[in-house]
């Protein structure tokens, strides 16, 4: 029989269960629907702390899976649990509670901030209304120690407007203010696509840190399947909504099966002049006007397709004990 404990132990810190998102299809529309979630599903472990990455194209649905989590998109269908309690059905108490575990950092740290206001403004924002310490010298002195955590120098940043800061500033800021609500999880929303490479390394290090030290976990929401590569302990490959290929990144990115992740790796430019870009994504043809509602997505740019791709989406199969998952019909049995 399985004890409360035990219960609570084997319960995800995460869980989407057959995510289901479509826009479109009214009157203002036209009729046309998009699909950008389609039966998605995938779980964090609640220990040890782990970076999950959801990757793909722009219009794959990583951003709206990130929103559906963060609360901010209303599924059509499926649920999103954290610690086994669905966030729709959450009580104001617990939405609550939810909003201090669950933390974001998104791609473009300049509109967060208010231009009229100093920086201090966003902490102590965050302080009056999750109460996280009590005095201004106690929360002065929990500021000064998440700037510490990113690298950053209490007297560099604080008492300054947004624009008198550098772009690696204001998304470390960012990062530093997730890390004084002490979350269980940060959704990070393509967090370094809008700095230099000199900081995205310096990001990602501090990614790593949160994760071994303090025992955060990440969902890493990206397109550049290099730092996917880097940071992160598991990958899921999205194409236009559906979950392609999922597991850990070594495996996904090793040994690649989907035909999509497949040339998705294959289209990465080689760090070498003298040699082209290599195999490129091939274009939509004209079997993209066949209306891909039930089937595979990526049935149109396929160049292994078959009719049966067509009449329904493949099911996930399971390709070893590591985890490793992949949709598609050349696996199904």
């Amino acid at each position: 029989m399985t004890t409360a404990s035990e219960k609570t132990a084997n319960t995800p810190l995460l869980e989407v269960r057959d995510a289901v998102k479509v826009y479109g299809g009214g009157f203002l529309s036209g009729g046309r629907r998009v699909h950008a979630l389609r039966e998605v599903s995938l779980s964090l472990d609640a220990t040890p702390a782990r970076i999950t990455a959801v990757a793909g194209e722009s219009g794959s649905g990583k951003s709206t899976l990130a929103g559906a989590v963060l609360g901010f998109v209303q599924l059509d269908a499926g649920h999103v649990l954290f610690e086994g309690q669905d966030v729709a059905a959450m009580s104001r108490n617990q939405r609550f509670n939810y909003r201090r575990s669950v933390q974001a950092i998104f791609q473009d740290p300049y509109a967060v901030f208010n231009p009229f206001f100093h920086t201090d403004h966003l902490f102590n924002l965050v302080m009056r209304r999750f109460g996280i310490a009590k005095g201004r010298k106690a929360a002065r002195a929990r500021i000064v120690e998440a700037l510490e955590t990113v690298g950053l120098r209490s007297d560099d940043v604080l008492g300054k407007h947004p624009h008198q800061l550098s772009g690696g500033q204001r998304q470390r800021i960012m990062i530093a203010r997730a890390c004084m609500m002490a979350p269980k999880l940060i959704v990070a929303d393509e967090p370094v696509s809008m700095v230099d490479a000199s900081l995205r390394s310096t990001i990602l290090d501090i990614m790593l840190r949160l994760r071994d030290d303090n025992n955060i976990s990440f969902l890493y929401i990206t397109h550049d399947l290099s730092t996917a590569y880097q940071i992160c302990d598991d990958i899921h490959i999205f194409y236009q909504g559906a979950q392609v290929e999922s597991g850990p990144v070594d495996a996904v990115l090793g040994n690649a099966k989907h035909p999509y992740t497949q040339l998705l790796i294959a289209s990465i430019p080689e760090p070498d002049p003298t040699r082209g870009w290599g195999t490129q994504l091939p274009p939509d043809d004209e079997n993209n006007d066949r209306d891909i509602i039930n089937g595979c997505p990526f049935y149109p740019r396929c160049p292994k397709r078959m009719e049966q791709c067509v009449a329904h989406l493949p099911a996930r199969v399971s390709l070893d004990d590591t985890g490793h998952q992949v949709a598609c019909h050349l696996f199904v049995k």
